[in-house]
């Protein structure tokens, strides 16, 4: 069970358990996505984790983690619905299982507290500049990667065309243009803004003496209090018609990328029955998608969907021929519609509701996972637990589906075409 300690700023979430051999820590700072602060955002983490007081450089610190039995350490960021999401992890053995009578768990959070609270400065008023520049670079070297990756960068495209007035169109990485206006300074002081005023969410997953890691954490990370900015859930919206945008680069494969509207989010009652349409629908192997679009059709390289649950959202994104596009889109569309009609069998639909079941107790299956679950929970201010979730599937009949069906329409289509000879 999920232990929450409340501690002036910070949400402490414990969860103890003997299922792994590690404990581990992560800290999650969210606020609201914009355009104005998403690449100064992205470069905070990265700049935190190259260096403290104590551990001035990437490689002391990287030493010091060596030092607690090869401690993982790394950062990363998500946008999750119109949130953006800093994650600080760390993964350490669990002292149980050592010889020696070494405190890692103690280790751990306190170095989690130095790596927040004194990063390495200059004066207390700016970061190390040689830090900021090496790390400047190599957001751009990530911003830039994406055009690279043509399945990415067609999933960025569909939703800047999807979601052009809305802050979720704002890439989790910011914008290339934008870190050159990044300095040592600005981003310190952006450093401070978002420690005081951020959610923080500091969970930590393993078998562990409770009340110690509370007055641990209590002692070592003190945050002010704060009220949350929470967004307000998108009202339901209708498409009038749906948006067409082609794209041509010079590629071998064509990606037809489609954003539908579900007007349905992480937590509400009908949220479980739309994980059942979306695996029926593109999910697994067996959906219609897979089954109709690429192996019988033979129109595509893969063929899949998924949600994005705390938006409203589905995607379904497709590698085809060029010259497929319209036979595509048409059969893509057909399938859509066999679903909203009902058009799929009661074995396929026990058979979703067992791959749903069995994905998600994969995902429990690590600890990571298990704290990204619980997170869903944050975000939404939802209470969804693990019995909840098995049961809520396990109820989703025939009915439910084509009810929620009635709710998902499609908004964009967006092609990545490659030159036609």
């Amino acid at each position: 069970m999920e232990k929450i300690v409340v501690n002036g700023g910070l949400k402490l979430h414990l969860l103890k358990t003997e299922k792994y051999k590690t404990n581990t820590i992560v800290f999650k700072m969210k606020t609201p996505l914009t355009k104005e602060d998403a690449t100064i955002r992205a470069l905070l983490p990265h700049v935190l984790q190259s260096g403290t007081t104590t551990y001035p450089s990437v490689m002391e610190l990287r030493t010091y983690l060596e030092e607690l039995y090869g401690a993982v350490l790394y950062v990363d960021l998500q946008k999750k619905g119109e949130y953006h999401v800093i994650s600080i992890t760390m993964e350490l053995a669990n002292e149980k299982f050592l010889k020696s009578d070494e405190q890692l768990l103690k280790k751990g959070i306190s170095l989690l507290a130095e790596i927040l609270l004194n990063p390495k400065t200059v004066n207390n008023d700016s970061f190390d500049e040689q830090i900021v520049e090496k790390e400047k670079r190599t957001l751009k070297q990530r911003i830039q990667a994406v055009f690279d990756d043509k399945m990415r960068y067609a999933n960025l495209r569909l939703v800047q065309e999807m979601c052009k007035n809305e802050p979720y169109s704002v890439p989790v990485n910011g914008y290339l243009e934008d870190v050159d206006q990044i300095n040592a300074k600005n981003l310190f002081n952006y450093y401070k803004k978002s420690l005081a005023e951020d959610e923080l969410d500091l969970f930590i997953v393993g078998d562990f003496d409770e009340n110690e890691v509370v007055s641990l954490v209590n002692d070592k990370l003190q945050f002010a209090e704060r009220k949350p900015k929470n967004i307000s859930k998108t009202s339901e919206r209708k498409i009038e018609k749906e948006n067409v945008v082609i794209e041509k680069q010079d590629l071998a494969q064509g990606k037809l990328n489609i954003g539908l509207r579900t007007n349905v989010s992480y937590g509400d009652d009908d949220y479980f029955a739309l994980q059942v349409f979306n695996g029926l629908f593109g999910g697994f192997p067996h959906s219609k998608l897979f089954v109709n679009v690429r192996e019988k059709a033979s129109l595509a390289y893969y063929a899949a969907s998924r949600l994005e649950s705390h938006k409203g959202l589905m995607m379904v994104m497709t590698g085809i021929e060029t010259k497929n596009f319209e036979k595509a889109l048409t059969i893509i569309k057909k399938q859509l519609q066999a679903m909203k009609n009902g058009e799929f069998t009661d074995a396929e639909l026990v058979q979703t509701k067992a791959m749903i079941q069995n994905q998600m107790m994969e995902t429990l299956d690590t600890s990571r996972g298990y704290i990204e679950v619980m997170y869903h929970n944050v975000i939404s201010q939802a209470k969804v637990t693990e019995e909840l979730w098995k049961e809520k599937i396990n109820d989703v009949k025939k009915e439910d589906v084509l009810k929620v069906g009635e709710k998902v329409q499609l908004d964009t289509v967006y092609f990545l075409s490659g030159m036609e000879a």
